[in-house]
């Protein structure tokens, strides 16, 4: 069984420490790979840029990219 398969994505709010939950749903995608993240799972997301990351690597390259003006 999928573990994705009887709930959407979620949309969330993201703060510091937590985030919020706007829309319910079991998981959201990392900005970087596309992957599903399941929300118990969670532990990398930008404040500023309110976007998740599946591990600290994509978190990382996305700190890159948009330091050097590589993403909008």
């Amino acid at each position: 069984m999928n573990r994705f398969e009887n709930s959407g994505e979620a949309k969330l709010r993201y703060g510091t420490p937590d985030f919020q939950v706007i829309r319910a749903g079991s998981y959201v995608r990392c900005a970087v790979t596309g992957e599903p993240i399941p929300l118990d799972l969670l532990r990398y997301w930008s404040v500023e840029r309110q976007e998740a990351y599946v591990d600290a690597a994509a978190s990382f390259q996305r700190d890159r990219e948009f330091r050097a003006g590589g993403a909008a």
